[in-house]
C-alpha cells in the first residue's frame, strides 16, 4: 500500500492540510482544514468533494497547532488514511530570504534560519515556523520539508531583485523576493500541457485572491513579480495596501505617532478591498453591493492590475499570454472581463461566452495576446517537492 505524503499550511488563526498518495503521479486522497484554533476550533475533511468527517470543540477552546496536529495524526491512524503510512510532511513556508533557493529538509538549523526571517514575513512566518515544532513534538520520526513561496522568483535577474538603497542593506538582504512562488511554479508546469505557446512565450500569471500578485514568465522561468522584500506590495489586496509611497508612512508616523506595530496593522489588515469599500474584503460581496465605496474598491483593484501588467509586459520585452489563477481569478468572471477589457491595447480579444463558461481559453481565436483561466494547487506542488527531497536524501520514516 502506498505511503502518504502530508501537506500543511499554517494561517494566522487556521491550518489547511492535504494528504496524497505516492503515486505516479501523485493521487489526493482528501483535505481539509482547522479554523480559530485558538477560539471555537472547527474540522472538517474532504474527499472526492463530499465531507468525511468533522468535529468542533467547545467556545474558547485553544486548540493550536500542537493540538491541532495530535487530532490530525490521531485521526488518520484511526483508519480514515487507511493504513496508509505518512512517509513525510511537506509545509508552505512563506519567505526562504536570500538562502533557500528551493525545498529544504528541515532540521534544528533550518528552523533557526526560517525563525530569523520572521520580521520579513511577520504576519505568515510565526505561524509556519510553528506548525514544523507542532509536528515535531506530535511525529518526530516523519521528516519534515520547507517549501519556499519566494524559491522560485530567484530565477530573476539581479537587477529585478534590487532596490535603490545603499548598498551595505542589499547585503543584509533587503531586496526584492517575490511570493506565490508556489503557485506560480505549478501554472508554470500545467501550461506545456494546457498553453504550449504560453509555456514557450512571455507570459504574465495573476494570482488573484485575498492576496494578489503577478508575475512575469519567460518560458516558464520567474523574470519580475509585483510583490517585494514583503508580501505588501505591488497589487491591491483583500485586506492589504498593495503599492504604497512610502513617503505616506513618514506623513502616518509624524501626523498620527504611529508606531511600526500600527502601520504594520494598517498595512496588512485594514487596507486594500476592505479599507477603501469600508464594507468587505470579499470580492464577491463587493461585486453584489450598490454602494460608490464598493464600486471604487472594485475600479481601483482592477486600475492596479491594469498598471502592473503594463510594467511586466514591458519587462518581458513584449506579451503572448495572460493567465489568471487564485480564488478571484479562477471564479470571478466580472473581474476577469474587466482586466481583460482594459488589456485590449495589447492586443488581448475576450470570449465573452468562453470567460463566461470559465475557460480554459477565454480570447477568441484570432487574439494577439491569448488568456487563461487555469486552476493553481500549491498543495500539489508541495507534495511534489517533499517526494524529490525524500528521494534525494533517501530518507526512510521511522515508525509513527
Amino acid at each position: 500500500m502506498p505511503d502518504a505524503l502530508l501537506v500543511l499550511n499554517a494561517g494566522s488563526s487556521s491550518l489547511k492540510f492535504s494528504v496524497f498518495l505516492d503515486e505516479e503521479p501523485l493521487r489526493l486522497l482528501l483535505r481539509g482544514e482547522f479554523e480559530e484554533l485558538s477560539t471555537r476550533p472547527r474540522f472538517v475533511a474532504h474527499a472526492d468533494g463530499a465531507v468525511i468527517s468533522q468535529k468542533d470543540w467547545a467556545p474558547g477552546t485553544q486548540l493550536g497547532y500542537t493540538g491541532a496536529t495530535d487530532f490530525l495524526f490521531a485521526w488518520g491512524r484511526e483508519g480514515v488514511l487507511g493504513g496508509h503510512r505518512i512517509a513525510a510532511t511537506g509545509h508552505r513556508v512563506v519567505h526562504g530570504g536570500m538562502r533557500f533557493s528551493g525545498p529544504a529538509l528541515v532540521d534544528a538549523a533550518t528552523l533557526a534560519e526560517l525563525e530569523a526571517l520572521i520580521p520579513l514575513a511577520p504576519l505568515h512566518q510565526p505561524h509556519c515556523v510553528e506548525a514544523i515544532r507542532a509536528v515535531t513534538r506530535t511525529a518526530p520520526a516523519v521528516p519534515q520539508v520547507a517549501c519556499f513561496d519566494t524559491a522560485f522568483h530567484r530565477t530573476q535577474p539581479p537587477v529585478a531583485q534590487a532596490f535603490a538603497l545603499p548598498r551595505r542593506y542589499a547585503d543584509e538582504g533587503v531586496r526584492r523576493y517575490g511570493f506565490h512562488g508556489l503557485s506560480y511554479e505549478y501554472i508554470a508546469s500545467t501550461l506545456p500541457r494546457t498553453a504550449p505557446g504560453a509555456a514557450e512565450g512571455r507570459t504574465v500569471v495573476a494570482h488573484l485572491g485575498n492576496g494578489a500578485s503577478m508575475c512575469a514568465l519567460l518560458r516558464g522561468r520567474s523574470v519580475a513579480t509585483t510583490m517585494g522584500l514583503t508580501a505588501l506590495d505591488g497589487l491591491m489586496m483583500g485586506t492589504r495596501c498593495g503599492a504604497l509611497d512610502p513617503g505616506v508612512l513618514l506623513y502616518l508616523m509624524d501626523r498620527y505617532g504611529m508606531d511600526a506595530r500600527a502601520l504594520e496593522r494598517l498595512l496588512y489588515q485594514q487596507s486594500g478591498l476592505l479599507g477603501v469599500s469600508g464594507e468587505s474584503s470579499d470580492m464577491r460581496e463587493l461585486l453584489s453591493a450598490s454602494s460608490a465605496a464598493a464600486a471604487e474598491a472594485l475600479e481601483l483593484f482592477v486600475y492596479r492590475i491594469h498598471r502592473e501588467l503594463g510594467s511586466l509586459a514591458a519587462a518581458l520585452h513584449g506579451l503572448d499570454a495572460v493567465v489568471f489563477t487564485g480564488g478571484i481569478g479562477e471564479h470571478s468572471a466580472p473581474i476577469r472581463e474587466r482586466v481583460c477589457r482594459d488589456a485590449s491595447w495589447l492586443g488581448l480579444e475576450l470570449d465573452e461566452e468562453a470567460n463566461a463558461r470559465g475557460g480554459p481559453c477565454i480570447t477568441r481565436s484570432g487574439s494577439r495576446v491569448s488568456a487563461w483561466v487555469i486552476p493553481t494547487d500549491e498543495e500539489a506542488m508541495i507534495a511534489l517537492h517533499t517526494r524529490r527531497v525524500l528521494s534525494t536524501t533517501g530518507l526512510a520514516p521511522g515508525p509513527q
